[in-house]
């Protein structure tokens, strides 16, 4: 199995936490040995996620009928370098990312996707809550016929969470200290040359 043991993590609750702090998954349906792969936020709900999806996204069609899919949510990343390190080592990187597989079929009620999507922005908009979506906000009413609420039921959980483990004491906390300063750093290095 791939990685070694020492970087899977079979715990699910440290699972779960990637999926909660890091909502946005990587969506794969297959049709015709071709995927399709959409980027939505998905909730963790009662070993469920539940998502939206607008109905013109061709992957929609088979969000459905207990069809399979596969979910990736990502933690953070980086490269490691061994300037890092008390002792010799290569470069590498790190990262945390969770693989999970599950059937998916779509809920049909109205209803049901009015408050899915009112208790999803609850959800993200924590902990400040700057915005509420209120129930009778005409412009999602007007959506409702647009959207798709699904959920999936997880049938496999895969953990993949490498961080220096194999290390040092000493080098796994430097190991961990640098993924939070290059996460923080990198993003904003990023914005000021896109934007």
């Amino acid at each position: 199995m791939y990685p070694p043991k020492k970087h899977q993590d079979d715990n699910c609750n440290h699972m779960i936490e990637v999926i909660k702090t890091y909502p946005l998954a990587t969506v794969i349906s297959v049709k015709d040995n071709q995927p399709l792969i959409t980027h939505l936020p998905l909730i963790y709900e009662d070993q469920k996620l539940i998502g939206h999806i607008d109905i013109y996204n061709p992957q929609a069609k088979l969000i459905k009928d207990n069809n399979d899919v596969t979910i990736l949510f990502s933690g953070p990343e980086c490269y490691i370098s061994p300037s890092i390190y008390s002792t010799t080592q290569l470069p590498t990187w790190n990262y945390i990312k969770v693989h999970l597989k599950g059937k998916v079929k779509v809920i049909e009620s109205k209803a049901a996707l009015k408050q899915s999507l009112i208790t999803m922005t609850e959800f993200l908009e924590a902990p400040d809550h700057k915005y509420v979506l209120e129930s009778d906000n005409p412009r999602l009413d007007k959506n409702l016929n647009y959207i798709e609420m699904f959920e999936i039921e997880i049938t496999d959980w895969e953990g993949k969470f490498k961080l220096s483990q194999d290390k040092k004491p000493k080098d796994i906390e430097a190991a961990r200290n640098e993924l939070v300063r290059v996460n923080q750093e990198s993003i904003r290095k990023f914005l000021d040359k896109v934007f």
